[in-house]
């Protein structure tokens, strides 16, 4: 809970202080949902839900690439994705997807099924529920740091 809160906790300080760019993409999970649906649904696979835990730690993931300029799945308060998962109380398997650019969600879910890895973890049979967010660059609203976090 603690370290949920921190994670949280930084993320506002960076907003309230003016270095975290504008414009959070939260609620992107939603608008995905249809999307995703399409794409696992030509491999017979279910149906991801939108899950709000899951979308806090995509946000927390894009907030942090965005202030930091660039993509990684790791970040500077020293937290690999495991321990981000963690710290959200995400429990069973999780995978992250992570882009950066000028794009929309098509556009972002084209470029995922295009590239192995990212393709295997939108098709693992395993995650049911989903996270989608993005934080646009403060100096160019069109650029868009992306993560998606998959779980069971």
């Amino acid at each position: 809970m603690f370290v949920a809160g921190t994670g949280l906790f930084a993320l506002s300080m960076l907003a309230g202080c003016g270095t975290m760019p504008a414009g959070s993409g939260a609620g992107a999970s939603n608008s995905a949902a249809g999307t995703l649906a399409g794409i696992r649904s030509t491999e017979n696979l279910s149906r991801l839900v939108p899950d709000s835990q899951l979308e806090r730690a995509a946000l927390q993931q894009a907030g942090y690439m965005a202030s930091a300029k660039r993509m990684t799945h790791t970040t500077g308060w020293g937290k690999d994705f495991a321990s981000r998962v963690n710290g959200n109380h995400i429990e069973g398997a999780a995978a992250e997807n992570i882009a950066q650019g000028r794009m929309d969600i098509r556009r972002l879910f084209e470029m995922w099924m295009n590239s192995p890895p990212h393709r295997r973890n939108i098709l693992d049979a395993r995650f049911t529920r989903f996270g989608l967010a993005y934080v646009s660059d403060a100096k160019n609203p069109d650029w868009r740091y992306w993560a998606l976090v998959l779980g069971k």
